[in-house]
């Protein structure tokens, strides 16, 4: 069950980092919407290893397969099959920890939930299961898309830097220009050489991914279980390597007082009611307001680290540990179209329920 995610617009994903493939099959999509397959792999460009010296040296295509559910470019309302292969696997990277278990990895809880465990890259828990999550949300974005909304992410934190301008004074446009994904290129050339530096030193560092979702109609998510920030939160806090979820005025919220937190009413020209603010993130009750939906993403550093490390073998004996493989020395460039597929499942399947909800 912990394989599937969503209600009425539900992915279920397969596949380990090191096997033949990886996929997911999307159950609950709606007949008709022409399917744009090359934007569906440019979603999975965005997402796949050895882009450049800031990522991963692993090589894969990520080509992806639709393999059911679309006839004719459309969606026929049946369970659509999402394929990608492996190509690029080295098992053999992994042999020195068959029995050891990695600081901070899912080694030590995998082996003694299910007394067995994948070590190759870590199997289930790899980061390379989330190429099938971004193949099946670049279907929901797709839906977003018909039904006038729209997700966009980008890193607005890396390490002890962080971007201090508000998303309304950025071109987000730009997100994609550069390798470190973030759209102010001034703060994109110093992340770079900030992850680079972290890299020659054969260690890792963490990050901020924010997130503005536009065009969410008034109603979606409910009042009590399923309140709209709750879904985003669990669907961000389920991604690899996240630490922290915050929405809206977040964290820093609390230094402010009620007078000056509220989010005051009016009515625009178009006769629309609107809030002069927005701290409350476009969601109040755990329902959207019709305002956009702002969101920060925390990442720890990535566990492996070309170092030795202490831990403890199988038998709990003493051991070194070393890091091998080929791995993000920064997850937060490549966390974008992840963060960017899981919001737009949450929002598809919010607004699915919103429908199903009215007579």
């Amino acid at each position: 069950m912990s394989n599937t995610f969503g209600r009425l617009f539900r992915i279920t994903t397969f596949g380990e980092s090191h096997g033949p493939a990886i996929g997911a099959i999307i159950d609950g999509c709606p007949a008709g919407l022409e399917l744009n397959e090359a934007a569906l792999q440019h979603e999975l460009d965005r997402r796949r290893p050895g882009q450049s010296r800031l990522t991963t040296q692993r090589q894969e295509a990520d080509q992806v397969e639709v393999l059911s559910g679309v006839f004719e470019g459309k969606t026929t309302g049946q369970p659509i099959g999402l394929l990608i292969r492996n190509q690029d696997q080295r098992s053999k990277d992994y042999s020195h920890i068959a029995e050891s278990f990695r600081p901070s990895h899912a080694d030590y809880t995998y082996q003694t939930k299910w007394g067995h465990r994948d070590y190759r890259g870590g199997g289930r828990s790899s980061a390379r299961e989330t190429a099938a999550r971004v193949a099946a949300g670049a279907v929901a974005k797709q839906l977003l898309q018909q039904w006038g909304m729209s997700v966009q992410a980008w890193v607005s934190g890396v390490g002890e830097l962080e971007l201090q301008k508000p998303y309304q004074e950025l071109d987000l446009s730009q997100t994609d220009t550069n390798p470190v994904r973030c759209p102010d290129p001034e703060m994109a050339e110093r992340m770079a050489e900030y992850i680079d530096g972290v890299r020659k030193d054969r260690d890792t560092v963490g990050g901020i991914v924010s997130a503005v979702i536009k065009g969410a109609p008034v109603g979606l998510g409910e009042p009590v279980f399923g309140k709209l920030h709750a879904e985003l939160g669990a669907a961000m806090l389920g991604i690899n390597a996240a630490k922290g979820f915050e929405y809206g005025s977040g964290f820093a919220g609390i230094t402010l007082r009620g007078s000056q937190h509220n989010d005051q009413f009016y009515t625009d020209a178009q006769g629309r009611i609107r809030t002069r603010t927005n701290q409350s993130g476009g969601i109040q009750g755990g329902i959207s307001n019709g305002e956009d939906i702002y969101f920060r993403v925390a990442f720890k550093p990535v566990a492996t680290i070309m170092q030795d490390q202490e831990s403890v073998n199988q038998q709990g004996e003493a051991v070194t540990v070393s890091g091998k493989g080929r791995h993000d020395p920064c997850v937060v460039p490549r966390a974008v179209p992840i963060v960017e597929a899981m919001a737009a499942l949450v929002m598809a399947d919010a607004y699915l329920l919103s429908r199903a909800n009215k007579v």
